[in-house]
């Protein structure tokens, strides 16, 4: 017998306010129900019975084709046809401002009521624990051991990512989806993005930066510290490994909303004693949309890995900024490359998004690169030429391929029309492609392996000098005219099939 929490009668709504306030009740009763439980547990209690609460839902039903009038031109906010839509939902309090839109663009698009209601799928206990909340390390190992036999625990078979591969088909009588993630592959990335990289993903902003270098945190660092330092700079925070947050100077109480507010005070983070696997570091705005950056290191399982998790948060838009083998015997060490396409041979992603699905270039991300090289670079027209080139960019696995006999991979570089190497570009823009997250990369060529340049230390040096600043900068000027133009303009159809899901 299942020991749950009260029920919750499942309600229409015609407000996209209201709905997300029953999620949020919801939520939170059964949030309640399971650490109460579980404190009981660890105390040595008996429970009364399989202790279970479920995720919330949201549900719409549609009997047309055709949308309603208030159809704005985005790419997502709508289903594809007549029928029954839904997806759990998770921790509302992180994603609030992103629930209410979605919730906001379904009711005008269709004209429809949203249903709130608790699911049948169960909340996971290991999901339910507050942040730096290890209550079950207190237990014997035998008590642990019975956890299995009260409590859900995490269930692989219901947070797989058949939605978002297009693989997905429900069975007779299922609903559709309405999102790309249920509710507990939301949390699962959760949990290892706090893992991964020792920051709370409550502050990931939704710009995001990817590199493979040290150097350019070392920069980001310092350009984030030197910024709370302003009292008129646009961000009010800088976040790094262990929460440790630093607040703009002169940032008044009260100036924030009361949810960040509460974010802010209730931090107390320490560093900590060794940096996770992937640090991150947030120049953080309120509503989101400051930056992020990841220091992702090299090879291209990390980049699948991060950005499997990432995307769960649904940023507007992540770049790479890196270092790559220039291939052209005409670029020099520290030209630029912004990739317009991408060779795939990282093979992570092979069984997810076959090698015949290309990846297209965004223009949007293209344009915003370029113009950022012109206004950081104070270069434009063939001056510009001489120092950026567009092309394709090949990503390998193999991080010593010049070495393999036969010159194999020259020739297929050569005949693919690469100009630049690296090991993670292809990998961030293809799971982007198959997130429908908008990805660009720029690269800056620091050696060229066929032509007998390779990086010597006083030249690598000299490279990190001259480069790696002006490459961030140019990252982050980027983020700034993407921002300006608006998430509205970037969300592109390109990546979004004839048959999607409505949640951006």
């Amino acid at each position: 017998m299942s020991h749950m929490p009260e029920f919750i009668a499942p309600q229409r709504f015609t407000d996209a306010g209201a709905a997300l306030e029953q999620v949020d009740r919801i939520y939170k009763s059964g949030l309640k129900h399971l650490r109460d439980a579980m404190l009981d547990f660890v105390a040595g209690e008996d429970m009364p019975g399989r202790v279970r609460a479920c995720y919330p839902f949201v549900r719409v039903h549609t009997h047309t084709s055709s949308r309603g009038t208030a159809v704005n031109g985005l790419s997502y906010g709508f289903v594809a046809g007549p029928g029954r839509f839904e997806t759990t939902l998770t921790r509302p309090d992180l994603f609030r401002r992103y629930y209410r839109e979605q919730f906001r663009l379904l009711l005008e698009n269709h004209g429809v009521e949203l249903e709130v209601g608790t699911s049948t799928q169960p909340i996971p206990i290991h999901f339910s624990f507050a942040e730096n909340d290890h209550i079950e390390g207190s237990m014997s190992p035998e008590r642990r051991a019975l956890m299995r036999d009260v409590f859900d625990l995490p269930d692989l078979g219901a947070m797989d990512d058949g939605i978002a591969n297009g693989t997905y088909e429900p069975k007779p009588g299922e609903a559709q989806p309405l999102a790309l993630f249920t509710a507990a592959r939301v949390d699962y990335s959760l949990h290892r993005l706090r893992h991964y990289t020792g920051t709370a993903p409550d502050w990931c902003q939704n710009f995001v930066l990817f590199t493979n270098y040290q150097f350019y945190i070392d920069e980001f660092v310092r350009l984030g510290r030197e910024a709370m330092t302003d009292p008129n700079s646009e961000y009010i925070a800088f976040v790094e490994p262990g929460n440790v947050v630093t607040r703009r100077r002169g940032l008044a109480p009260g100036s924030c909303s009361e949810a960040f507010a509460a974010l802010l005070d209730g931090t107390q983070g320490t560093p900590p004693p060794r940096l996770p696997q992937m640090p991150a570091y947030h120049l953080v705005r309120e509503d989101h949309s400051g930056i992020t950056m990841v220091n992702i290191g090299v090879g291209p399982a990390n980049a699948k890995t991060i950005t499997d998790h990432i995307a769960v948060l649904r940023p507007h838009a992540w770049m790479m900024l890196g270092h790559c083998a220039g291939l052209r015997p005409s670029q020099q060490l520290g030209d630029y490359v912004l990739a317009h396409a991408y060779v795939r041979e990282d093979h992570v992603l092979d069984e997810e998004l076959p090698l015949w699905v290309p990846i297209p270039a965004l223009s949007e991300i293209q344009l915003a690169l370029e113009t950022a090289v012109e206004q950081v670079t104070q270069m434009s027209g063939p001056e510009l030429k001489k120092l950026m080139r567009t092309g394709t960019v090949a990503s390998t696995d193999n991080r010593n391929w010049e070495l393999l006999p036969g010159n194999q991979p020259q020739r297929r570089f050569s005949q693919s029309r690469a100009v630049a190497l690296d090991m993670e570009s292809a990998t961030i823009a293809a799971n982007g492609f198959r997130f429908r997250v908008p990805y660009g990369t720029l690269l800056c060529v620091s050696d060229k392996p066929l032509h007998g340049e390779i990086k010597l230390p006083g030249m690598a040096n000299h490279f990190y000098r001259e480069r790696v600043e002006q490459h961030l900068r140019i990252g982050m000027a980027a983020i700034d005219i993407l921002r300006r133009e608006g998430s509205s303009r970037l969300h592109s159809r390109k990546l979004r099939s004839f048959a999607e899901v409505a949640f951006q």
